[in-house]
């Protein structure tokens, strides 16, 4: 309502001081008017300017200036080189007019190339071997990446791209409880790496208007940075790597690091709670393997040493089958 107000005083004192002291020679009225219509005009182009990202703004008006000085370079190239008077000044006009705005729409349009994150890479170093990671929403909600950051495992530059924060903060505005608590869980891991020492977080403009789907915006700021994405979904990673994009994928990395069991091996186990069969017992281990065991249903609540007789490889995770010995007791 204040913002409407101000609008409303900033029109009226425009248009008031073009009736006071008009300007082009104009009348009092046809000048209030011209000073009324001006400055609507700007209050149009600024509520524009105020809903698009730094990004759009910054490669306007880079492409406008770049446009501005190869207009008057070639205007200027043109002149030197025709007698004509006449024709150099229309040349050099078209051109002080079409480039500029050729530049600004191109700028708009692909603003992504002109996003300094997007520049920066160029100039630097190939030798510091600087590494972008790019993160997903699924990845920030799930959480260990903080862990895994604090210990050292995952070096470089953690990049999150404004829409995915703008997707984390929807999660986290939505009616539905566990769905806001994700999404609050998230911001909360964003603001644990940005605080933390061992992680360097980047937050970047950089955005795709004319792509919708946010995987594939994703895809394309790795493509840009050069970087991987790091994630947790199972397309994503897909997708990613037909294009050619390298992806780390935590869940990948955490069954990869679960200790080796092989069956005849031995292994003790704190027993939790019953079986699905008869006489059996469930135990997990500190990486949530679940170990099944035979013969224990008696020994819940206790630590047991167990035979490992199989293990069992699903698409949840991996699954530990043990029998418990009476005589090893």
């Amino acid at each position: 309502m204040g913002i409407f107000l101000f609008r409303i005083f900033f029109v009226a004192v425009t248009a008031a001081a073009g009736y006071f002291v008009p300007p082009f020679g104009l009348d009092r009225i046809p000048a209030a008017a011209v000073a009324g219509f001006l400055a609507a005009a700007t209050l149009f182009l600024e509520s524009r300017v105020r809903r698009a990202s730094f990004t759009v703004i910054w490669g306007s008006v880079v492409g406008t200036l770049v446009g501005v000085i190869l207009g008057w370079i070639l205007g200027a190239a043109y002149q030197s080189m025709t007698s004509d008077p006449g024709t150099a000044a229309f040349v050099r006009v078209m051109f002080l007019l079409l480039l500029p705005a050729a530049g600004f729409l191109i700028g708009i349009r692909k603003s992504e190339w002109l996003d300094p994150s997007y520049l920066f890479r160029f100039f630097r170093e190939k030798n510091n071997g600087r590494i972008f990671k790019i993160l997903d929403t699924s990845v920030i909600i799930d959480g260990r990446i903080a862990e895994i950051c604090e210990a050292g495992f995952l070096e470089g530059t953690l990049v999150v791209p404004q829409f995915v924060l703008k997707e984390l903060q929807m999660v986290a505005d939505s009616p539905d409880g566990l769905k806001r608590q994700r999404g609050r869980r998230g911001l909360d891991i964003l603001d644990h790496l940005q605080k933390s020492k061992t992680a360097n977080v980047m937050i970047t403009e950089m955005d795709f208007p004319e792509i919708r789907e946010v995987d594939t915006k994703l895809i394309e700021v790795a493509c840009r940075l050069e970087g991987k994405i790091v994630t947790n979904d199972v397309n994503l990673n897909k997708v990613a790597r037909l294009r050619g994009v390298a992806v780390l994928n935590i869940n990948e990395m955490a069954n990869a690091i679960k200790p080796v069991v092989l069956p005849g091996e031995s292994m003790m186990v704190y027993l939790i709670k019953e079986g699905k069969e008869k006489d059996q017992g469930v135990a997990y281990l500190d990486d949530g393997t679940m170990v099944v065991v035979d013969n224990a249903r008696r020994m819940i609540g206790r630590n047991v040493d167990i035979m490992v007789t199989s293990v069992l490889q699903t698409t949840v995770g991996k699954m530990i089958f043990g029998r418990y010995n009476d005589e090893a007791k």
